[in-house]
């Protein structure tokens, strides 16, 4: 059996490696310690996506308002000073080149998922909140997944409040927005739902479980890596199969490509190699 296959060739990973794989809203297929809790690199972006789309639905936000682009931010830890990003370790150029401007929280949040940028990122959390971003979790089932501070908010890391991901966590949450944009559920209006899934689906960084499927095969994902870290969480549409949810977090050494995410190392072609099997059993997943 392939799960069986893949349990084999995984064990024989070095470091951690969680997955989960099933339908939204059914059981799963197949997991490998899921509830294993990760460092979230920019996975948690995720959450910020849903808080920020919930808050405008609310009348809290205006997504398309212009806010100032600043790369100046408060810590997460009390008393410690504003903290900012460095240029180097972010991966789009185009916000940085608004700083000093303005720019709309939907075009910061789209910045913030398809070139992962940390800047905007933390622009957007600025805006709704971590506290809203906790909600979004918590909305989502997720049962240890934190975000607890901005990206490179040091103090606060160092202090210990960081920000971690589980396989069964991002399943969650992504199997929460799937099944919402068909009808109503816990997240945002199926309106609202829909737009996340379409900004998801434009992501840039397809270096791991998309670079696993067919040429053209629709996924809404988001990907986040660090040294040592390399983790790959969507939703796929296949056309002759109901969609699926997969998630593949790995806290390996064969995660060496760095901070910029373009270079694709052993944990991407790892990731590509379970999405890639996990499609050829695209029909037989419970339902």
């Amino acid at each position: 059996m392939i799960w069986e296959e893949l349990d084999a060739h995984l064990d024989r990973v070095p470091g951690i490696v969680s997955a989960y794989v099933g339908r939204p809203g059914a059981r799963p297929t197949w997991t490998r310690r899921a509830d294993a809790t990760h460092y979230a690199a920019s996975t948690m972006k995720l959450a910020v996506l849903v808080a920020l789309f919930r808050a405008a639905e609310a009348g809290r936000l205006d997504l398309d308002a212009p806010v100032p682009v600043r790369n100046s931010f408060d810590s997460a830890l009390s008393g410690a000073p504003r903290f900012a990003n460095d240029r180097d370790y972010d991966n789009d150029e185009a916000v940085w080149d608004r700083v000093g401007g303005e720019a709309s929280l939907r075009w910061l949040a789209e910045r913030m998922i398809v070139r992962s940028s940390n800047l905007a990122t933390n622009i957007c959390i600025g805006q709704v909140g971590l506290p809203a971003v906790a909600q979004a979790w918590a909305l989502a089932g997720a049962r240890h997944s934190v975000t607890g501070r901005g990206i490179e908010d040091f103090a606060a890391r160092d202090s210990g409040i960081d920000n971690l991901v589980t396989a069964a966590d991002l399943a969650a949450l992504l199997g929460e927005l799937a099944l919402g944009a068909t009808r109503p559920g816990p997240l945002a209006s199926p309106a609202g739902c829909a737009a996340m899934l379409d900004v998801l689906v434009a992501q840039e960084h397809r270096e791991d479980l998309a670079a696993g499927l067919p040429d053209g095969t629709r996924i809404a994902h988001k990907n986040g890596w660090v040294r040592g870290v390399r983790h790959g969480a969507g939703v796929v549409f296949p056309d002759d199969a109901p969609p699926y949810t997969i998630v593949v977090c790995t806290t390996t050494d064969l995660a060496d490509g760095g901070a910029d995410g373009e270079v694709e190392d052993d944990a991407c072609r790892l990731i590509a190699h379970v999405s890639e099997r996990v499609w050829a059993a695209r029909h037989d997943l419970a339902g």
